[in-house]
């Protein structure tokens, strides 16, 4: 009990004091390695399944690189899944895979507290988005075909878009055009592969029509998964992945139809790679990162001169089923997390540190990995953390 507390009064004084200058903080939600992962590193039957969101040192610099501040414990048949901060990042939310619920924790709160948001009818929530004014925050439900919308102010759960036969995952929100986009992505068992993402009128959260992201005959299987707008001025546009196509899309706003219109942006097969999931922006707008969880990379992007065939600046090789990745302010360093929903051949385990401005993986973060757990998400802890046009 007392290691406990000196772990959450370590995690505590990270949150409230912005740390010292040897350490960036990170915050992790894990679960244990599948039971053939665990034998192959000898560590099968030293536990019982695990899940938890850790604190951990990742500065490369720092004389505790790698080390274990603080841990909170998750019910073990969750299966969380991923953090996600308000735009003010005083909150952070955590979808479960597992239960119809959202848990949501103040971060200047000591010790470290989740309290449960109860969202009926929600299997296998995934990603949690705020729009601009950070009012309304909306929870995607992969498999119950829906998403809900919440106050972030109260956490009240206000309302609820039913899309009846796809398999929301991704989503983005523009209220300047009242438009909500959400991808439509694959079943729970990883069957049944979308191909569409969803435009929904925002001020009434029903659904005008589903945009095909394929050139190929349906069904295509080509599983968009992420959403992010494309920073700037000029006409809204959004990029969505397509998770087994090896692709981005554009999806761009027309003022006069106010309709979208869709267009291949990359094609990843001539990098000879595959499963692309998150995208990031740098604040000049000039740059994007990738991943593709297969194999494992981070690909640096210029689209100084737009965003449709941007130009590859490099391809970093991190560890396999990179996934998320967590930016300091001053971007010189990204940390890829190196697992994808504990899938064979997409589950290193590490955390790899990105020297953004020579563009090297500079170091390994195994912590985790050597503990028998698998990574799902990373950021920074608030002081530290770059949104990255999130």
């Amino acid at each position: 009990m007392k290691n406990r507390m000196m772990l959450f009064a370590t995690c505590a004084l990270a949150l409230s004091t912005g740390g010292v200058s040897a350490e960036i903080l990170a915050m992790m939600s894990y679960e244990s390695k599948p039971a053939e992962d665990l034998k192959s590193l000898k560590l099968s039957g030293s536990e019982e399944r695990r899940e938890g969101i850790a604190i951990i040192d990742v500065d490369p610099n720092s004389p505790g690189f790698g080390k274990w501040l603080a841990d909170i414990p998750l019910d073990a048949t969750g299966v969380a899944h991923h953090l996600f901060y308000d735009r003010t990042m005083s909150k952070i939310y955590l979808t479960s895979l597992g239960q119809p619920a959202l848990q949501v924790m103040q971060m200047d709160a000591f010790p470290p507290r989740l309290s449960t948001i109860e969202i009926p009818n929600c299997a296998m929530g995934e990603d949690v988005i705020f729009d601009d004014a950070n009012e309304y925050w909306y929870l995607t439900c992969m498999s119950s075909g829906n998403v809900w919308q919440g106050r972030v102010a109260d956490d009240m759960v206000t309302g609820e878009i039913k899309l009846p036969g796809t398999n929301p995952h991704g989503l983005a929100v523009d209220t300047d055009i009242d438009r909500i986009l959400v991808t439509s992505t694959i079943k729970g068992d990883l069957t049944d592969p979308g191909e569409t993402v969803s435009i929904v009128k925002a001020s009434t959260l029903e659904l005008i029509e589903d945009i095909k992201v394929s050139s190929k005959p349906s069904p295509s299987g080509e599983a968009p998964v992420e959403l992010l707008r494309v920073p700037g001025d000029g006409p809204p546009t959004f990029l969505v992945t397509n998770m087994f196509g090896a692709s981005i899309w554009a999806l761009t706003w027309d003022e006069d139809s106010e309709k979208f219109s869709a267009e291949m942006a990359l094609d990843f097969s001539p990098l000879k790679v595959g499963v692309p999931l998150e995208m990031y922006f740098n604040p000049a707008g000039d740059k994007m990162y990738a991943t593709t969880a297969a194999p494992g990379n981070l690909h640096i992007f210029d689209i100084s001169e737009g965003i449709m065939g941007p130009k590859l600046l490099n391809t970093i090789e991190t560890g396999n089923g990179a996934h998320h990745v967590a930016f300091t302010k001053d971007m010189k360093y990204g940390f890829v997390q190196n697992s994808f929903i504990n899938l064979p051949e997409m589950r290193d385990g590490s955390i790899t540190v990105v020297d953004l401005e020579t563009s090297e993986a500079v170091a390994s973060m195994d912590t985790l990995k050597e503990a028998g757990l698998n990574p799902n998400v990373i950021v920074l802890l608030p002081q530290w953390n770059e949104l990255a046009g999130h």
